[in-house]
C-alpha cells in the first residue's frame, strides 16, 4: 500500500468549502453525484495550491494559484485547463481535466478539476517500491526523455492546440518575461543578472521547430509507477508553443548531481539522476528519439539555469512576504544568486 500523499490543508491555504461543493455540484453532477465531499491537500508543490475532492468512490484535483500576487505570465489555470482537456487524447501521460471556473469569488482564485492519477511523486527520496537496485531508477531517466520527446513529436493542431501561443519570437519573449519576472521578485540585487541578461538578449538562437512546450518539465512535475515509468506529467500552466530545446535544456538543468547548483535547491536529500544516466545522456537519447540538432545548446542551458534563479527567487519572496508559512522555502535565500552565476558560466563557454 501506498503512504498517503495528501495531508490536512494548512490553514491559510484553506477556502470556502461549502462554496466549492455547491460548484463542483452543478458543474460536475456526474461525477460528485450526492456524496458528501471532503478536501485535503496535496502538500509538496512550491507554487500552485493543489488540492483533493473525495466525493464517495470519486477523487478529484483541485488546482488553483497560489496566495497573494502572483507573477505575470504564471499560474495560468486557465492556460493549464485549456491544455490539459485537450492533450489527453494523444499524450496519454496528460491528467484529463474536466471543468474550470473563472470567477475568484468560489475558491479566491480561478481554479480547475482534473481526474486523479496513482503513483509516485519523487522529490526527496526514491519510492520504497524501486528498491536498492538502479534498474527502476534507470527505467525513471529513460522515461522522462523519451516522455518529453513524444511530447515534441505532436503536431500542436492534432489535439486542438495551435492557438496556445506565438511561437515567432518565443525565446526573445522568454528572456524579456523572465528579466521582468526577476525584477518583480527580487529580493536583493545580484550583480550577474546583468552579464547574463546582455548575453541571453545577444544570442538568441534561430528555433528548429514550433512544439507543445510544457515549459517547466523535471521529475517532480512527473508521477511514476512501480517500474519508474513516467504515468502522468503535471504542472501545465505555464505550457506554450516554442522552441523545444527550450524543454530539454529545463530538463538538463534541473539533472542535478552535487557538482551542479541546483542541487542546493534540493540540498542534502536531493535525488540525483546522474548515476543513472548522464547528462550527455540525456542530450544524445532525446536528439535521436525527438529528431532535433543540439545547436546552440548552452545558450538555451544558459536560459534554463536563468528562469530556475527566478522561479526560487519567486519562491523566497512570497516566504519573506509572508505570504507562505512553508519553512522549506526559508533555505532558498541563498539559491538564485547561485543559479544566475552558474548561468553565466555557461553562456560564456
Amino acid at each position: 500500500m501506498r503512504a498517503a500523499d495528501t495531508t490536512p490543508i494548512r490553514p491559510e491555504e484553506r477556502f470556502d468549502e461549502a462554496a466549492v461543493t455547491r460548484h463542483l455540484r452543478e458543474a460536475l453532477p456526474d461525477l460528485v453525484a450526492e456524496h458528501p465531499i471532503s478536501y485535503d491537500q496535496f502538500p509538496g508543490g512550491a507554487a500552485n495550491l493543489t488540492y483533493r475532492a473525495v466525493a464517495g468512490p470519486v477523487e478529484l484535483v483541485l488546482r488553483r494559484a497560489p496566495l497573494g500576487d502572483v507573477a505575470r505570465g504564471g499560474h495560468d489555470m486557465a492556460r493549464e485547463h485549456k491544455v490539459l482537456s485537450r492533450l489527453w487524447r494523444r499524450f496519454p501521460q496528460a491528467p484529463r481535466a474536466w471543468h474550470y471556473c473563472g470567477d475568484p469569488s468560489i475558491m479566491g482564485k480561478p481554479f480547475f478539476v482534473m481526474e486523479r492519477r496513482q503513483g509516485h511523486v519523487v522529490r526527496d527520496a526514491w519510492p520504497a517500491a524501486f528498491g536498492e537496485g538502479a534498474a527502476a531508477r534507470r527505467r525513471t531517466a529513460e522515461s522522462l526523455v523519451e516522455t518529453l520527446a513524444r511530447l515534441h513529436r505532436i503536431d500542436p493542431a492534432d489535439v486542438g492546440l495551435s492557438d496556445l501561443g506565438r511561437p515567432e519570437g518565443f525565446v526573445s519573449r522568454q528572456v524579456e518575461g523572465w528579466a521582468a519576472r526577476w525584477e518583480d521578485a527580487k529580493t536583493r540585487d545580484v550583480p550577474d543578472v546583468g552579464p547574463v541578461l546582455d548575453a541571453l538578449r545577444g544570442g538568441v538562437p534561430e528555433p528548429q521547430a514550433s512544439v507543445v512546450l510544457h515549459n517547466d518539465y523535471k521529475l517532480d512535475n512527473t508521477m511514476l509507477d512501480d517500474d519508474g515509468e513516467v504515468v502522468a506529467v503535471f504542472d501545465w500552466d505555464m505550457a506554450t508553443l516554442g522552441d523545444p530545446l527550450v524543454d530539454l535544456a529545463t530538463l538538463v538543468g534541473y539533472w542535478a548531481d552535487a557538482s551542479d547548483p541546483t542541487y542546493l535547491v534540493f540540498a542534502e536529500r536531493a535525488v540525483t539522476l546522474t548515476p543513472y544516466m548522464t547528462k550527455d545522456e540525456v542530450v544524445a537519447r532525446y536528439a535521436a528519439a525527438a529528431g532535433f540538432r543540439l545547436d546552440d545548446f548552452e545558450y538555451y542551458l544558459g536560459l534554463a539555469y536563468f528562469r530556475i534563479a527566478v522561479i526560487i527567487e519567486q519562491i523566497f519572496a512570497r516566504y519573506a512576504r509572508g505570504q507562505t508559512t512553508d519553512a522549506r522555502f526559508a533555505r532558498y535565500e541563498a539559491l538564485a544568486p547561485l543559479l544566475v552565476a552558474a548561468a553565466r558560466r555557461v553562456l560564456a563557454a
